[in-house]
């Protein structure tokens, strides 16, 4: 998980941080008062193509994710199962050029990690 933070802080930092402060300043309403930090953050992982390719090859997994943490705000512990498929879907993601196998590991640290925060800050 240490390698996972790092790699997420190198990348995108200010976004994390703004999106965070963001959900714990507003509890009732991060969803819709932090969406616009939370597109931030997509917009800084999408400038990577590792992150790209789990995005588009794990789309269904991911929005399904996505809709149980809107359903279930009260209780994310719920969406585990859908966070599980996800991260399942992304590890199965080989990259079109070859990349070290550290780069398919932080990649995959980006997307767990960011998941992670997702259900730390909802929680």
């Amino acid at each position: 998980m240490q390698a996972a933070l790092e790699v997420t802080a190198r990348y995108c930092s200010r976004e994390l941080d703004q999106y965070g402060q963001c959900v714990a300043a507003k509890p009732e309403s991060w969803h819709r008062d932090c969406h616009h930090l939370k597109m931030s953050i997509a917009r800084c992982t999408s400038s990577h193509p590792i992150i790209r390719q789990i995005r588009q090859a794990c789309a269904e997994p991911f929005e399904a994710f996505e809709k149980c943490l809107r359903l279930n705000e009260a209780a994310v512990g719920n969406c585990a199962e859908h966070m599980r498929r996800f991260l399942q879907c992304a590890e199965q993601v080989q990259p079109p050029s070859s990349p070290t196998t550290g780069e398919v590991k932080e990649a995959h640290s980006i997307v767990a990690l960011s998941l992670h925060n997702s259900l730390h800050f909802l929680v």
